[in-house]
C-alpha cells in the first residue's frame, strides 16, 4: 500500500511539471519551492560542490575565483531601431562583464544560434533575426509556430517550431545576408508519401493517427552530427527524429520517453544524450540492426522526479563530462571512464530551475529561472568553482549561444594566451545579452 501511494505522489508531481513546462508564460519553470525573486540586483549566496561562500554585494570583481562577478542591471537601452544594441558602460579589461544588451518588442525570446561572426535569435514572434557586430544584419520569418530551436549546417539554417515544423532555409550570397526558405522536414514529397500507406500511420492522442515521420506536437531541441551527416530532434510528442542532411530523409523515430523531450545533444563514441519532464536522461547509441541502423537505449544517467531541461556534453576537457540542469536548480554531471560514465557530483548555483546549459573551454554556464547565469569552471578531479554569476536580466534565462574569441596579452616574462569567450544569452524578459567571460578569475 505504502509502494502504491508513493508511485501515485512521484506521478502526480510529474504531471504538475509536465504542464509547466508545456507553457510558453514567462513562469513555466518554476518550482515547486516558493523562493521570492531578487529583482533589484542584490547579491545571492549560491553554493556549489566546490565554492566557497561569496562575500557582500561589491560593484568590482575580485581576481579570487570566489568572488563573484557583479553586472549592471540598471542600463539604459538604445532609443534606436535600426541598431537597438545598446552598450551599458565603457568595454574595460575585466575578464568577465556585460558588454551590451539587445532589446526588441517582439517577445520573448526561446533560442539562439552562433555561427561565425553571426548571430541568429528566435522568438514567439515567429522572426528569425539575424545579428553581425551588435547590429541587425538581417532576417526572415515563418508563416507559423514560434521559434524554438536554431542550428546551422554550412549554408543551411534549420529552425524548430511550436507547431511541430521543422523549416529549412539557405542563404544565398557571400555575405550571407539574403535567406530564403527552402524546404521543411519532413519534405511535402516524403510525407504525401508516407501518409497514403497505413501503416505508416501512429497512434498520437485518442482517435488521432499520423504518420511517424512527422512531430505532431513543439520542436524543443535539435543537434548536429555533422560527421556522420545526421540531424536530431527532440519534440514534446515525446519521440526523437533522425534525419539525413544529404536528401533530408527521416530514418528513424525513437518513442525515446514518456513526457516531453527537452533537450538532446550529439556526444562522443557516437553517443546521442536526451533529457525529458519524465526526469530522465537517457543515452542512446546508432548500431546496425540486420540491414538497417537504429538507436538503442544504452542505459538511463539519471532518473528523478524534477524535470530534466538542459542536457550539455563538454568534450574540451581531457575527459568528457555530460552535464544536466533540472527545474530544482541543481546540475548533475558526469565524467567518462574506460568502460562508462560515472556520477561526478552535482552544481548547486541556483535557487529555480535551471532552464539552458553551454560549455566554452573548460566552463559550464547555467541559466536560470531565478534570471542569473552561473559561470563554472572545471578543476579536475570533479571539483567546479563558481567563477562569477551574471546578472542583468529581469526574466528567466532561456537560452545560451557561445562565441569563440582569443587575446594575447604580454606580460613581462613572456607571451601568454588567454582564451575569452563571448557568450549570448536569451530571456524571457525579451532581450538578449552579450557578456565577456574569460577561463581566468
Amino acid at each position: 500500500m505504502t509502494k502504491q501511494n508513493s508511485g501515485k505522489s512521484t506521478l502526480l508531481r510529474r504531471q504538475k511539471l509536465a504542464v509547466l513546462l508545456h507553457s510558453s508564460e514567462p513562469n513555466i519553470m518554476i518550482t515547486t519551492k516558493h523562493q521570492q525573486d531578487n529583482n533589484d540586483g542584490s547579491f545571492d549566496h549560491r553554493p556549489s560542490n566546490a565554492s566557497l561562500p561569496s562575500p557582500n554585494r561589491s560593484s568590482t570583481s575580485s581576481s579570487s575565483p570566489v568572488y563573484y562577478f557583479m553586472s549592471p542591471v540598471n542600463h539604459i537601452t538604445s532609443p534606436y531601431t535600426k541598431s537597438p544594441w545598446s552598450i551599458p558602460y565603457p568595454y574595460n579589461n575585466n575578464n568577465t562583464g556585460l558588454i551590451g544588451s539587445l532589446v526588441r518588442e517582439e517577445g520573448h525570446i526561446y533560442s539562439l544560434a552562433s555561427s561565425g561572426d553571426l548571430l541568429y535569435t528566435g522568438s514567439d514572434s515567429r522572426n528569425i533575426r539575424v545579428w553581425k557586430n551588435l547590429v541587425e544584419f538581417s532576417g526572415f520569418k515563418s508563416s507559423s509556430g514560434l521559434v524554438k530551436a536554431i542550428v546551422v549546417s554550412g549554408d543551411r539554417i534549420f529552425t524548430g517550431h511550436q507547431d511541430g515544423k521543422i523549416r529549412v532555409w539557405k542563404y544565398f550570397d557571400s555575405k550571407r545576408k539574403a535567406y530564403k526558405r527552402v524546404g521543411s522536414l519532413p519534405t511535402t514529397k516524403d510525407y504525401i508519401k508516407s501518409s497514403m500507406n497505413p501503416s505508416n500511420y501512429i497512434e498520437v492522442r485518442r482517435r488521432r493517427n499520423v504518420p511517424w515521420i512527422r512531430h505532431y506536437d513543439a520542436v524543443a531541441c535539435m543537434s548536429l552530427d555533422e560527421q556522420q551527416g545526421l540531424l536530431y530532434t527532440g519534440s514534446w510528442d515525446k519521440s526523437m527524429k533522425v534525419w539525413r542532411l544529404s536528401d533530408s530523409k527521416c530514418l528513424e523515430s525513437v518513442n525515446a520517453h514518456d513526457d516531453a523531450i527537452n533537450s538532446v545533444v550529439v556526444g562522443f563514441d557516437g553517443l546521442v544524450f536526451t533529457g525529458s519532464a519524465d526526469g530522465t536522461v537517457k543515452v542512446w547509441r546508432r548500431e546496425l540492426v540486420g540491414k538497417t541502423t537504429k538507436h538503442l537505449l544504452v542505459y538511463t544517467l539519471l532518473d528523478q522526479d524534477s524535470a530534466v531541461t538542459s542536457v550539455v556534453v563538454n568534450m574540451n576537457t581531457p575527459d568528457a563530462i555530460v552535464y544536466a540542469g533540472s527545474s530544482d536548480g541543481l546540475v548533475n554531471f558526469w565524467e567518462r571512464g574506460k568502460q562508462t560514465l560515472s556520477h561526478g557530483g552535482v552544481l548547486r548555483g541556483h535557487k529555480l530551475a535551471v532552464l539552458c546549459l553551454a560549455t566554452a573551454g573548460s566552463l559550464l554556464l547555467s541559466g536560470s529561472a531565478d534570471k542569473s547565469i552561473c559561470v563554472w569552471r572545471r578543476e579536475g578531479g570533479g571539483i567546479h568553482t563558481c567563477l562569477s554569476v551574471l546578472y542583468g536580466h529581469t526574466g528567466p534565462v532561456k537560452c545560451l549561444a557561445v562565441q569563440g574569441r582569443f587575446e594575447e596579452q604580454e606580460d613581462d616574462e613572456d607571451y601568454r594566451k588567454d582564451q575569452e569567450w563571448v557568450v549570448y544569452s536569451g530571456s524571457l524578459d525579451n532581450s538578449v545579452k552579450l557578456w565577456r567571460v574569460s577561463e581566468q578569475p
